[in-house]
């Protein structure tokens, strides 16, 4: 019914920057809180940031300064602008939406697939 598809991950030399986007597409009626998580190697999943519909943000305190979360809601987009990237930011990135969904009475949480992000030399 629903698919978030992520993409802008990669490489990247400490310091550097990368723009995650994530797209859901499908029977969507609306989108209330969009958000990041990762996962390291061995590590659990942890947010991120998140935004609201309001526009309103919420960031982990390994990204404050660096990281900014945004959304598009006419492309039902979420984009997270990572800057001053650190070896320990590398991770499996996920977009997660709460979705509005045509013939269903509450949000439901999907995921997407995630996106490679690794900062290395």
């Amino acid at each position: 019914q629903v698919q978030l598809v992520e993409s802008g991950g990669g490489l990247v030399q400490p310091g550097g920057s990368l723009r995650l986007s994530c797209a859901a597409s499908g029977s969507i009626v609306s989108i209330n809180t969009m958000g990041w998580h990762r996962q390291a190697p061995g590590k659990e999943r942890e947010l991120v940031a998140t935004i609201n519909s309001g526009g309103s943000t919420n960031y982990a305190d390994s990204g404050k300064g660096r990281f900014t979360i945004s959304r598009d809601n006419a492309k039902n987009t979420v984009n997270l602008q990572m800057n001053g990237l650190k070896p320990e930011d590398t991770a499996v990135y996920y977009c997660q939406m709460d979705i509005s969904v045509i013939g269903h009475y509450h949000d439901i949480p999907y995921w997407g697939k995630g996106t490679l992000v690794t900062v290395s030399s």
